[in-house]
């Protein structure tokens, strides 16, 4: 418990430090975000391998957004989320590419959402016999993020993301999925 307090207290301490009352990040061209954190993902086959019912923790390394400054408020980008998860011993990447609009709704308060293609892919590093399986499908993403660390063009965000995605498997099966994360970002205008 007392671990856990002090990480909090960190955390807060930090990003109350960290604000400035200086102009924020010049926002213009391209937008580039890598991003890191953690999360639960439940998944749900539709034979009953898995179950809502037991979500797992994860977590999600690099998270890629690409894209264009419309103007200093509104992007537009391809966001590609994603968590790792264990299937029958080999570890899976679920996550996707999706063409999303950003929008700060206050300086550094930003809002995100977009549809796109849900994959469910083994990780990188797993790719062997008997988990090479990719499944593709559709999927949602909503988020939302707050810049700690504003500086020229560039800044440090904290930022919460939901994904929700459906890929289909073999023999008219699908594989559901929500995945709920935290986590850091990095990105340069």
């Amino acid at each position: 418990m007392k671990k856990t307090a002090f990480i909090a207290i960190l955390i807060m301490s930090t990003v109350t430090f960290a604000q400035s009352t200086t102009a924020s990040a010049e926002r213009k061209g391209l937008l580039f975000e890598i991003g890191l954190g953690g999360g639960l993902i439940a998944l749900e086959d539709s034979n009953g391998v898995q179950s809502f019912d037991d979500p797992k923790g994860g977590f999600s390394f690099p998270e890629l957004k690409v894209g264009y400054m419309l103007h200093d408020k509104l992007a537009i980008a391809l966001s590609m989320p994603g968590m790792i998860y264990d299937y029958n011993k080999y570890d899976r990447h679920f996550g996707g590419a999706l063409p999303t609009i950003q929008y700060w709704v206050k300086d550094r308060w930003w809002i995100q959402a977009g549809l796109g293609l849900a994959i469910d892919a083994p990780a990188l590093y797993e790719i062997k016999t008997g988990n090479n399986d990719w499944h593709f499908g559709c999927a949602a993403l909503a988020s939302s993020g707050y810049e700690v660390y504003q500086k020229d063009s560039y800044a440090a965000n904290v930022q919460a993301k939901v994904l929700l995605g459906r890929t289909f498997l073999e023999n008219n099966m699908h594989r559901d999925a929500v995945l709920l994360s935290i986590g850091l970002g990095f990105s340069c205008f």
